[in-house]
């Protein structure tokens, strides 16, 4: 596609050498092309966007800029409401209108004229971290062999799909318990979670309002940078890049690296020591806490009873309809009591003051972002093989849901069966500026993803 940074294309929309309606032909060119394959979409925007996109061409013609986003187009999950578009959750009926509109992360994006091309596919209730989906059908690796597809990751399903198909610039996500992070790993995309209470949930259908927040993936962690800045500052502040020399980098060294694949492993490991003869002041380190708060996430965290208290409230209809995987969740709310679930929250919060100290030695962390490649969708159908999958696609991601910190992912290359692999960088709560400057310097000398992958075979 338009394989240079955003912040280059942007540049090029306003000097004129490109136009918003280029790159939306090119993203439904895309989009038409391999959408049968790939299934990355619940709704396409379709010709409302090619109306919007030629509307933009005039206004930034006229030398009018209303932000960093203008003119870029962007897929964005079906849990955000988008006016005049439909939002389903992942499940098989649509919401009432009132689920249309939009919050304030959507209204920067389109405040700035940013191209909404269409709501991505997601686990229902985004309760899932596989990407499965029966209702509306289960989004396709980009990256799997044509004859065994592959789970895209979740639960925003759609949104690296949508990336890796080039029908999109950017995508906008949600991560509970890394929502964002695990398709961004396992589609060769990077993403953002940022810390929750930083982005506003308003207009977005919850699953656990304790945990969630808003999302970004993006091609690489410049795009990624250049993304964040423009929602969380309208693209005044800039992003910039530490020295690595002087990147005091934590290791986590328990439990993350349990059960992993070894050439995963090994992709991680390579990163790693490119890093370090590149000079960062790297450590192996235990982080605090981890048995604990996985033991409460494993008994259903905070989700499972949030999820099922909006469902009674808003949607008790809906409880028999769910996808098979999700309801068992749901349905094991039932047995949490009201002080189970204070106790949860009490000590998810307790455990978070306690691991947080890492930081006072370390100023990022890093992990493997998933320890197991994107398993096939047909060995995930048996309900035993999805949990014991989910689980190990959460674990290392969920951890800094669960202490409250921000991270990002970004590509270490192609494990063994051809699926790209992630490392995770983890940063204190509300530091996501020097997250992303670490991360950058970080791509810097492990290479982008593009540079790294090449393009995914099905897409």
């Amino acid at each position: 596609m338009h394989s240079e940074p955003l912040s280059k294309i942007a540049a090029a929309l306003r000097n004129g050498n490109k136009r918003p309606s280029d790159l939306l032909r090119y993203a439904s060119e895309r989009y038409a092309t391999t959408e049968t394959t790939l299934n990355a979409y619940r709704t396409w925007a379709g010709d409302r966007a090619s109306e919007q996109a030629a509307a933009v061409d005039v206004i930034m013609s006229s030398g009018i800029d209303l932000g960093p986003l203008m003119g870029i187009p962007v897929s964005v999950k079906d849990l955000f409401g988008i006016p005049g578009l439909p939002t389903y959750a992942g499940t098989n009926t649509v919401f009432p209108s009132a689920w249309e509109a939009a919050g304030p992360v959507v209204r920067t994006l389109l405040s700035q004229l940013g191209i909404v091309t269409g709501k991505t596919h997601t686990v229902e209730f985004a309760f899932g971290g596989l990407g499965t989906n029966p209702h509306s059908g289960t989004p396709v690796n980009p990256w799997s062999s044509p004859d065994k597809p592959r789970v895209p990751g979740g639960s925003s399903a759609g949104a690296g799909v949508s990336l890796a198909q080039e029908s999109a610039l950017l995508a906008l996500g949600t991560d509970t318990a890394g929502s964002v992070r695990i398709p961004a790993s396992f589609t060769g995309q990077t993403a953002l979670k940022v810390t929750h209470g930083r982005w506003s949930l308003d207009g977005i259908v919850p699953l656990s309002p304790s945990l969630d927040t808003p999302g970004l993936l993006a091609r690489t962690i410049a795009d990624l940078a250049y993304a964040f800045d423009a929602i969380d500052a309208g693209g005044k502040s800039g992003i910039g890049s530490v020295e690595l020399s002087g990147l005091r980098i934590g290791v986590v060294q328990n439990t993350v690296w349990d059960d992993i694949d070894s050439s995963i492993a090994e992709n991680t490991q390579q990163s790693l020591r490119l890093l370090v003869k590149a000079g960062a002041r790297m450590s192996d380190m235990t982080l605090a806490c981890v048995d604990e708060v996985l033991a409460i996430f494993g008994a259903g965290g905070l989700a499972a009873p949030e999820l099922r208290a909006f469902l009674d409230q808003s949607f008790p209809e809906r409880l028999g309809e769910l996808d098979p995987a999700v309801m068992a969740r749901v349905r094991a709310a039932d047995d949490i009591t009201a002080s189970d679930y204070i106790r949860r929250r009490a000590n998810l919060a307790r455990f978070g003051r306690t691991a947080v100290r890492a930081f006072d030695t370390f100023d990022v962390l890093v992990s493997p972002t998933i320890p197991i490649t994107a398993p096939a969708i047909a060995d995930v159908a048996d309900t035993e093989a999805y949990r014991r999958a989910n689980m190990l696609a959460l674990r290392n991601t969920a951890l800094v849901n669960l202490f409250g910190w921000c991270a990002v992912t970004l590509p270490t290359g192609l494990d063994s069966y051809g699926i790209p692999s992630g490392l995770q960088i983890i940063a204190p709560p509300m530091q996501e500026r020097r997250l992303l400057a670490a991360a950058t310097a970080i791509e810097n000398v492990i290479g982008s993803g593009p540079e790294m992958l090449g393009s995914p075979p099905l897409a």
